[in-house]
């Protein structure tokens, strides 16, 4: 194939190209059929005892009963369908709101476009962190090293020159390159082995809880109801009349469509997120969310706005201050210019960033690459020096990337008379206290001594140093060069980070600053946004016994095994842990934290692939709004529990308790089955779209281990299935006494009161946040009417009409459901959960 030469595609060619060969997409999973999902539903244990009663009710001639059974079967396994569907679609979305990008030359330019949109014959633009989004050939490599692991299982990296192939899917771990695309989606080496990746979905943690509290109520509900059949027998009724109460009352008492309502409450919450800017990839991450109780960050882009500013310049013989915003070359230098002309020549030298103007009027100057260096690049061309005049008049000959390891990054360039310079910048303490320097001690000494202020005052300080060569190296050797001076860059706190710290802390969650920085740039920054004080410790994790000091607030000189060591220790104290990165060596981290937490804008994308939650804006507060997300989530899915379940248990109870108090058979099969359709339906349903509790982000995070019915919520579900069980007794003991069709007014308080206890619940009593409730309770409401005075449904359910004093009064009853709930939340507020130390 002929190499794509530098300015790569044109945007006519790889749009023709991208019809031809379609997406460069993995192969998906293919659909689930509607039939699949169908007969899913119908593999609930649950359904499969319904489907029991309707074949035994059918064989006893029971028509009615059958119809409704059949009637329950079809909506349950309708809405479980579309619950599914709608999950499907969420999760869907949010994975394509959260595609990889990646960089490409078309047209002559550099561009960012979706990874799908990569075509065979696009020039890739690769660099340290990013993923290699199709197969493609080598054209240009310099120290390009690639981990293929994800593909051959081979742990070491593998140098790429040119020529190399690469495949889809593999890590640039070190240096940079050029590559062209030769295969693209189902045809690449990933696609090949795509279906070997496609995993089937896992439950979430809180599904796993809730399938163990299901079977915990399951059991106790088959003895209940083998109770209520040991009694019928005992007082007469017939065997299939009570084998079909004891089943729907089993099915009644345990709410089968809760797994499908937490699915798709949990891919509800993460489209919430999303529109909030944080992208969540791994859906268990919602929940998880709700229980952070510290937030370890970053310091670059995250609590700041990742737009470096050259400040100061400093060389052994002037200081200069630089003014200007942002990436603009606009601003002015202060003192004599000449001064700094080998400074800012040589960090344009060894950079491998640009600048990109404005798109319009509107628009800002854009880094591309490495903001530090385009940092270097802005305060050049504020000195008058054009990068790509300097660059072309110093030919890049050879490099050594930068490394985490080495804190430095090396070029060699062809001057025009003939020699070679090499040029070395990087961390002052990688540089003034390492052999590379010739320059006399108390040189080094003075310019340690001014980094050191720099850093103290906040700033990121890179030294820049070169020698002249006679002849090209054969090895580039960093030895034997000198001191040009200083660069002081500032990269200002967001504005919005403080409010976000301040935020995190009402929420009982502790922020915890880890960078690589110079612990006083660490505590400079970290001291400015409220996360520690004056008195505040910092840990050097350079300094031997580093960690043996126990926790701190600032963590600065960082490397990527030690945050591993930090979030292992925030975890064995107890604390659900979510940690912000950007960098391919903030990927160990974040996966091994609950919650990782990357940027989207900025972040690479192995950071990227890592994150449980993306954040589009790379914003530190969305993190903050996401949490507060995540604790509406799971407040609502007990909401739910305290609904569904204090119904069922009231509908148990009322079977169980009937007998005793002179009503032989309480509730006919069939009259179960309706209330618990109408009320587990759309009304439960629709709880999941209540606002956020009042006061949920001043609360300390909820402990991992609580279980999702502790901290009051069994006994709160116990104490209204008390009311609605009193309710219901007392209106049929009282229209039975007074010769009314007390069957059918037992059979509308017991649903309508339990529609009560829905309105009750909502977060805020008198606000329209969450119409849905109010016009499924109305449907609801409206359909138990029709179960009394529409003949077919009367016929069906065994129902008698009201007269307009008795449904009255009944409805009147009803509203005790509404003010149990109330003030059950008011009388026995549930306990605020207790600040976790970690």
């Amino acid at each position: 194939m002929t190499v794509t030469p530098s300015t790569g595609l044109t945007s006519a060619q790889a749009a023709a190209r991208l019809a031809r060969d379609g997406a460069n997409l993995l192969p998906q999973k293919p659909p689930v059929p509607l039939w699949r999902r169908i007969a899913g539903q119908l593999r609930d244990p649950l359904i499969i005892v319904l489907l029991i009663a309707a074949v035994l009710t059918i064989t006893t001639g029971d028509w009615a009963d059958a119809a409704v059974i059949l009637l329950v079967i079809v909506v349950n396994t309708t809405v479980g369908v579309i619950q599914e569907i709608r999950a499907d679609r969420a999760i869907t979305a949010l994975a394509q709101l959260a595609g990889p990008e990646a960089r490409v030359v078309r047209d002559g330019h550099q561009q960012q476009i979706p990874s799908s949109d990569i075509v065979v014959g696009d020039l890739l633009i690769l660099g340290e962190g990013d993923i290699v989004p199709a197969d493609a050939d080598v054209t240009e490599s310099a120290a390009l090293l690639i981990d293929e692991s994800a593909l051959t299982g081979e742990s070491v990296p593998v140098d790429k020159p040119a020529s190399r192939p690469l495949s889809a899917g593999t890590v640039v771990v070190r240096g940079r390159g050029r590559a062209q695309v030769t295969a693209t989606g189902a045809a690449s080496a990933s696609g090949r082995i795509a279906t070997l990746l496609v995993q089937a979905a896992t439950l979430t943690p809180l599904q796993r809880r809730l399938m163990g509290v299901g079977r915990l109520l399951a059991g106790v509900a088959v003895l209940l109801s083998a109770v209520v059949l040991a009694l019928g027998l005992v007082r007469g009724q017939p065997v299939e009349l009570m084998v079909i109460t004891a089943i729907s009352l089993v099915v009644a008492a345990v709410p089968e469509s809760l797994p499908a309502v937490v699915t798709l409450s949990l891919a509800l919450g993460a489209r919430r997120m999303a529109a909030r800017h944080a992208l969540v990839r791994k859906l268990p991450a919602v929940e998880t969310l709700g229980s952070v109780t510290a937030l370890a960050t970053d310091k670059t882009g995250t609590l700041t706005e990742g737009r470096m500013l050259a400040r100061h310049l400093w060389t052994p013989t002037a200081q200069a201050t630089i003014s200007g915003t942002g990436y603009a070359p606009e601003g002015e230098i202060t003192g004599d210019a000449g001064s700094f002309e080998a400074l800012l020549t040589a960090a344009t030298l060894c950079n491998d960033a640009r600048l990109a103007p404005p798109a319009d009027d509107t628009g800002e100057w854009a880094a591309l690459g490495d903001p530090t260096e385009a940092a270097l690049l802005t305060a050049a061309a504020k000195l008058g020096l054009d990068r790509t005049t300097v660059q072309t008049r110093h030919p890049r000959l050879a490099e050594l990337p930068f490394d985490s390891d080495r804190k430095r990054m090396t070029t060699l360039h062809q001057l025009p008379d003939g020699r070679t310079r090499l040029i070395c910048k990087g961390a002052p303490e990688a540089l003034l206290h390492h052999p590379v320097l010739t320059d006399e001690a108390d040189l080094l000494t003075r310019a340690a001594t001014q980094a050191d202020e720099f850093a103290r005052a906040g700033y990121r300080v890179l030294a820049v140093a070169s020698t002249d060569l006679d002849s090209p190296p054969t090895t580039l050797e960093e030895h034997g060069l000198s001191l040009i001076g200083l660069i002081a860059i500032l990269d200002p706190p967001r504005p919005a980070a403080a409010t976000a710290i301040a935020d995190c802390r009402r929420a009982g969650i502790k922020p915890i600053l880890i960078t690589g920085d110079h612990p006083g740039t660490a505590r400079a920054i970290a001291t400015e946004l409220g996360i520690i004080t004056d008195g505040d410790p910092v840990i050097d994790c350079r300094e031997p016994g580093a960690f043996d000091r126990g926790q701190a607030g600032v963590y600065a000189r960082a490397t990527p095994e030690q945050k591993l060591d930090i979030v292992q220790n925030l975890q064995d104290q107890g604390g659900v842990l979510a940690m912000t990165g950007d960098g391919v060596n903030d990927g160990p981290a974040l996966r091994r934290a609950d919650i990782g937490v990357a940027m989207g804008r900025r972040g690479t994308e192995v950071a990227r692939q890592a994150a449980d939650l993306v954040l589009a804006d790379d914003n530190l507060d969305t993190v903050v709004a996401a949490v507060e997300e995540g604790r509406r989530v799971y407040a609502n899915i007990r909401r739910f529990l305290v609904y569904g379940l204090s119904g069922g248990a009231a509908e148990i109870a009322v079977m169980l308790l009937g007998p005793f108090v002179g009503l032989p058979l309480p509730l006919l099969p069939a009259q179960i089955l309706w209330i618990n359709l109408l009320t587990h339906g759309l009304p439960g349903v629709a709880l999941g779209g209540e606002p956020t509790v009042p006061g949920a982000m001043a609360d300390p995070p909820r402990p991992p281990s609580q279980s999702i019915l502790g901290a009051g919520l069994w006994q709160r579900v116990i104490r209204i299935a008390v009311v609605l069980t009193a309710v219901t007794l007392g209106v049929a003991l009282w229209a039975a006494a007074t010769g009314r069709p007390w069957q059918s007014m037992a059979f509308f308080a017991l649903g309508a009161t339990q529609l009560g206890v829905a309105l009750g619940s909502r977060t805020r009593p008198g606000s329209l946040a969450n119409p849905m409730l109010l016009y499924a309770v109305a449907s609801a409401f409206v359909l138990q009417l029709a179960a009394l005075y529409l003949p077919p449904l009367r016929q069906l359910l065994g129902t008698e009409p009201l007269d307009l004093s008795d449904l009255l009064i009944v409805t009147a009853l009803s509203v005790l459901g509404y003010a149990a709930a109330r003030l059950d939340r008011i009388l026995h507020p549930s306990p605020r959960p207790q600040a976790n130390s970690a």
